[in-house]
């Protein structure tokens, strides 16, 4: 893949579109960060169709980090990747790497299973499982052999005060999740992640399906998390990256084309194009 060291802006997106590899601009304050996730010259095809280019991607240790770009752009793709959903999908194939404390993601040998403990999923649509609020939150301690009444009760309620949800539920947790509203099953779903202590936080468009008093909540959610999880999450809504996150990536056609602190990205990109797709002009 042919690689270009500096193209004129106006041609970066022609550039792109022809499957030419541009760098992302990474602004210099990302280099003051501890790192937590490193994506590294990473590559990924469905078949004969590359969706992912040569991507390059430290994620700050504790911070939110937004994934932004219009649809089909690869955002999905790469959150997806970090816990190695994708080797679900049949022909797919990789190259590169990431990191995750240190510890290689793609290397040989790797345990998926104790990988995707280490991380947590909340998805576009909330997926509560079909049992009481209390063994939702609690799953991945039961299925690890933890049978601690007392344990199990100690990380239910830690879980839900966590994802701003006790106070609401408190009276009810052995009542069945399917019963809670479209927006608790999702901060539901957000104390089931946390409830395991994940390294890292992925979210999928996590608002996606909520009405804006729902969103409101989640994102409310997403800010005292900062901090305690480092969250990496995509989303179609610029506005919503700009509130929640510390970071923000801008991908376009499977490339990162720039990567910096958000307030900065919003009013002061570096590049016209991230302007120009901020503003409206494409995308």
């Amino acid at each position: 893949m042919e690689e270009l060291q500096a193209p004129p802006a106006m041609d970066r997106l022609s550039a792109l579109a022809a499957g030419t590899v541009v760098p992302a601009e990474i602004h210099p304050e990302l280099q003051d960060e501890e790192m937590i996730l490193e994506v590294a010259d990473f590559n990924l095809s469905y078949g004969s169709k590359q969706v992912l280019f040569d991507v390059n991607l430290p994620v700050p240790r504790g911070k939110v980090t937004a994934l932004i770009g219009p649809s089909g752009c690869g955002k999905s793709t790469l959150l997806r990747s970090v816990n190695r959903m994708n080797d679900l999908i049949d022909n797919v194939t990789i190259t590169g790497d990431m990191s995750l404390g240190g510890d290689t993601v793609y290397g040989r040998g790797v345990d998926v299973i104790e990988l995707r403990r280490r991380m947590g999923m909340v998805f576009q649509k909330s997926n509560p499982f079909p049992m009481s609020i209390r063994d939702n939150v609690t799953y991945a301690l039961q299925i690890n052999g933890e049978r601690n009444r007392a344990v199990l009760n100690e990380v239910c309620e830690t879980a839900l005060r966590g994802a701003a949800l006790w106070d609401e539920v408190h009276d009810r947790l052995d009542e069945s999740a399917l019963g809670m509203s479209g927006g608790q099953q999702q901060r539901l779903c957000i104390a089931r992640a946390i409830a395991a202590e994940p390294e890292v936080l992925l979210m999928d468009e996590p608002c996606s399906a909520l009405d804006p008093i729902a969103t409101t909540r989640v994102e409310e959610l997403i800010l005292k998390l900062r901090g305690d999880y480092t969250v990496l999450i995509v989303t179609h809504n610029m506005q919503q990256a700009s509130r929640v996150s510390d970071y923000t990536a801008f991908m376009y056609l499977g490339q990162v084309v720039e990567y910096g602190p958000t307030a900065k990205l919003f009013t002061n990109p570096l590049l016209k194009e991230t302007e120009d797709y901020i503003t409206g002009r494409f995308g």
